[in-house]
């Protein structure tokens, strides 16, 4: 009797607990399920993110340590220095080649010298440029015929400014010009020689010597020093003029005899105005080439005395 009873009672109550466990269950895997798929979609993307946020900071870290470090440490250290160097030399290369080009041209200046001027005595005159070209004006007295000559100047025709023989060799292309080949029909040529330049100029203006036959020179040389051998002549109409050019050098004849005397020659230095004033054809060519006596009485301004034999620097 009681055995059935128990039976009964446990068939009774198993089907509701049944029921009702798989009812829990049932609700506990849905519920799980739910909190699962939350858990991923949630809390686990929360966790991915924060784990990719922190992989993402940690690359960003990474990769800025490695350009702050390395990188940059090669461009400020590596290719900064090289070049700064490589800068440095190529300045200093080019201020050495400057400073070797302009201490070239300094010397060349310095070794250039002025030209220089011998007085030979009568209107004999030799210059010697800087760049070592020989001038000759009027060879007739004197000595110092031995350079080769590049320049031979004659003022007018007569014995005693054109002995060719004195000169003793001529420089290939050396020049000659005469009074002929310096005025040609009324008109005084210019002669450009690039370390000179000879201009003819008035002359003569008395009864031994026509203007139509004689003429002076003027030579401008490359250091810009101006020269000026008046040859043969009494005062010139041209003269005047001659003061706008504001000459370094004049040479004044004054022989009083066949020319000029040296109250005369006196007045045409003052015309002239040149900075140096020089008389020259003091005397007679076959008597006294040179009178000294006669050159101590040209009084004019900026007057030097030169006798036969004695150089002067053109500067």
């Amino acid at each position: 009797m009681q055995k059935e009873k128990s039976g009964k009672i446990g068939f009774k109550h198993k089907t509701p607990y049944r029921s009702a466990f798989l009812i829990v269950l049932a609700v506990s895997l849905s519920i799980f399920s739910a909190c699962g798929t939350g858990g991923t979609g949630a809390a686990g993307m929360n966790s991915e993110l924060t784990h990719v946020e922190t992989l993402s900071e940690d690359t960003a870290t990474e990769p800025a340590a490695t350009q702050t470090a390395e990188p940059a440490a090669a461009q400020t250290a590596e290719p900064a220095t090289p070049q700064t160097t490589a800068d440095t030399a190529t300045d200093g290369a080019v201020t050495d080649t400057a400073l070797e080009g302009n201490s070239e041209e300094q010397q060349e200046e310095e070794d250039m010298s002025n030209p220089t001027l011998l007085y030979q005595g009568h209107a004999s005159l030799r210059i010697v440029t800087g760049e070592g070209k020989v001038i000759y004006i009027d060879p007739f007295a004197g000595e110092g015929y031995d350079l080769p000559a590049d320049i031979i100047l004659q003022t007018h025709g007569h014995f005693d400014h054109g002995d060719m023989s004195k000169i003793s060799s001529q420089n290939a292309g050396c020049t000659v010009i005469t009074h002929k080949d310096a005025l040609v029909k009324g008109d005084y040529k210019c002669f450009d020689f690039g370390y000179v330049k000879v201009e003819a100029v008035e002359a003569g203006y008395n009864k031994n010597h026509d203007k139509k036959n004689c003429v002076g020179y003027i030579l401008t040389f490359s250091n810009g020093v101006t020269l000026y051998a008046s040859g043969d002549t009494s005062k010139t109409e041209q003269m005047p003029e001659l003061k706008e050019r504001n000459l370094d050098y004049a040479f004044f004849c004054c022989d009083g005899v066949y020319n000029m005397d040296v109250k005369e020659a006196v007045e045409c230095a003052e015309l002239v105005g040149a900075k140096v004033s020089i008389p020259y054809h003091t005397g007679s060519a076959s008597v006294t080439p040179y009178d000294a006596d006669n050159a101590a009485k040209f009084d004019a301004p900026g007057a030097l005395l030169l006798k036969p034999g004695e150089e002067l620097e053109l500067k």
